[in-house]
């Protein structure tokens, strides 16, 4: 009987936000499998035991990204980590953006700005300020070349937390046609969501935020899928990628863009897509046989 370890994080003292971890460990432990959800900063985690361990929700990796990181290059050496250390690296910093748009990708034109470099902002358009670490929206908000001297604030708090940040043009798209998400799973496409804006006007860049507003399943277009396979071939080091979500925008020419890459922990939205519990569990199984 092979061992998975689905890695998540610990909420405590709240509940878990991952709804979608107890379907999948039934789905995983009746197919056959030695299933356990593993905190993965628990310091007793006996991760040699496991065939296989899955990142699944490690969301507060991003406020512990260095420590994460060290823990992620640790557990590769005693068992098969899925994500592969090294991509979960690469993804970690969103300026492989950079790297994407380099290989002919097309995604959302980024510059970035990191502690005490010099400031210099959009004067003609909206724009979107978050951290290259960041996750769940966290430390991200949208302004107007009016709000200048918040936006200003907004990077200095960035830089003494020691974040880099990104600044993006703010895609109008977005507010039309909202952002889709393509989530690919052991080797191909395994469905899509669509969801609106998540950045409104005037929100504060640290207020809480909902990340998955009006969230409905989708049906990708073959340009957006087209887009979405670019991102994933372009991706250094992917031969053992077990999974992966490509959030996609649309630019100011109505063409799909790659907002993100997601390979580190991105929610699969089960929940949503309840036929997909069967072809996950079926690919976590064969990647613990492998």
């Amino acid at each position: 009987m092979p061992r998975v370890a689905l890695v998540t994080y610990d909420p405590r003292p709240e509940p878990s936000k991952d709804a979608d971890l107890p379907v999948l460990l039934r789905a995983l432990r009746e197919a056959g499998v030695e299933a356990d959800a593993v905190f993965w900063d628990d310091p007793d985690a006996d991760w040699a035991a496991y065939d296989l361990a899955v990142i699944r929700s490690t969301w507060d990796y991003s406020w512990r990204v260095d420590e994460f990181l060290a823990w992620t290059q640790k557990c590769a050496t005693l068992t098969r980590l899925a994500n592969p250390a090294e991509v979960v690296r690469w993804n970690a910093d969103k300026r492989y953006l950079g790297d994407l748009a380099r290989a002919g990708v097309p995604v959302v034109s980024t510059s970035y700005i990191a502690p005490g470099e010099s400031v210099s902002l959009p004067d003609t358009h909206e724009y979107v300020i978050k951290p290259t670490t960041g996750a769940g929206s966290r430390y991200a908000a949208r302004y107007t070349p009016d709000d200048h001297d918040t936006a200003v604030r907004h990077l200095a708090r960035m830089h003494d937390e020691g974040l880099t940040a990104m600044v993006q043009p703010y895609m109008r798209g977005i507010d039309v046609s909202g952002e889709r998400a393509l989530q690919f799973f052991g080797g191909g496409l395994l469905h899509a969501s669509h969801k609106r804006a998540v950045l409104t006007p005037g929100t504060a860049y640290d207020a809480p935020k909902v990340a998955h507003p009006d969230l409905t399943p989708w049906t990708p277009t073959p340009p957006e899928l087209a887009v979405a396979e670019r991102a994933l071939a372009a991706i250094p080091d992917a031969t053992d990628l077990l999974y992966a979500r490509v959030d996609l925008v649309d630019g100011p020419d109505g063409e799909p863009r790659v907002m993100e890459l997601e390979l580190v922990e991105p929610n699969l939205f089960l929940f949503l897509h309840p036929a997909s519990v069967s072809p996950v569990s079926d690919a976590i199984l064969a990647a613990a046989a492998r």
